[in-house]
């Protein structure tokens, strides 16, 4: 049986207004909304809800959280000082 597709609409509620190419790469990580889920606790450092020490190599969860942060280094980049 296969997981279920994270729909765009989930994916904005849950991680907030983002570009669409980070949507659909989020899409083609092959997840389901719990993948969704514990990526989004991983990207946001909230260990309450992230019982794993790391994520797996390889799984959803951590190509999700690839895309999620990807990025971040160069806005940080461009912030003003």
């Amino acid at each position: 049986m296969t997981k279920p597709a994270i729909s765009s609409a989930d994916i904005r509620r849950i991680c907030g207004d983002m570009p669409d190419w980070k949507v659909a790469a989020i899409q083609a990580a092959g997840g389901d909304i719990n993948d969704l889920k514990q990526a989004v606790a991983w990207s946001t450092g909230d260990d309450e809800t992230t019982p794993l020490r790391h994520l797996p190599p390889g799984s959803p969860a951590a190509s999700i959280y690839a895309v999620l942060i990807a990025g971040e280094e160069e806005e940080d980049d461009r912030a003003p000082r």
